[in-house]
């Protein structure tokens, strides 16, 4: 068998030299006998082109085509009684997911809202608990620093370094 291969190699080496193509070996690989497979198109239907219209199919279009959102838009009055009842269930035990969803709001929804509420309901109590605890904050220093003081006056007198 060695001798046929040799001579359908030379015959393809003297067919690339005079400039005819090779011939075609009768071997094939495994892995080439298999068909391969392909993943399904997607086939996306094409919207439906309008035909002209007459004066009477004009006429049998009543209602025009309401292209706007389904989400409900509530008012800053309704915003705040649904922050209110959260804030009941939430005090009565309820995690904030189902409060939310008794509420009848995303969680998202409750937390964009909760934002800008936190920063009005600082009118009232919030500014004056803010506001003692700045000034508890400064006075902390003042004391830490006299502390201080007193201790490098103490440690002079009794020759400690």
């Amino acid at each position: 068998m060695p001798d046929v291969k040799e001579a359908v190699v030379k015959e393809a080496g003297e067919a690339a030299s005079v400039g005819q193509e090779k011939p075609k070996t009768a071997e094939k690989s495994p892995k080439a006998a298999k068909p391969k497979t392909r993943a399904p198109k997607i086939v996306r239907a094409k919207a439906a082109k309008p035909a002209k219209a007459s004066a009477s199919a004009a006429a049998t279009v009543a209602a025009p085509v309401i292209s706007g959102s389904t989400r409900k838009r509530y008012s800053e009055k309704e915003r705040g009684q649904k922050l209110g009842e959260i804030q009941n269930f939430i005090k009565a035990g309820e995690s904030v997911r189902g409060a939310t969803k008794k509420a009848g709001i995303s969680e998202q929804t409750y937390y964009q809202w909760k934002k800008p509420a936190a920063k009005e309901s600082q009118s009232g109590e919030l500014k004056d608990l803010v506001k003692l605890e700045t000034e508890n904050a400064r006075l902390k220093k003042l004391l830490a620093e006299r502390l201080r003081k007193e201790n490098a006056d103490l440690k002079k007198k009794l020759g400690i370094s």
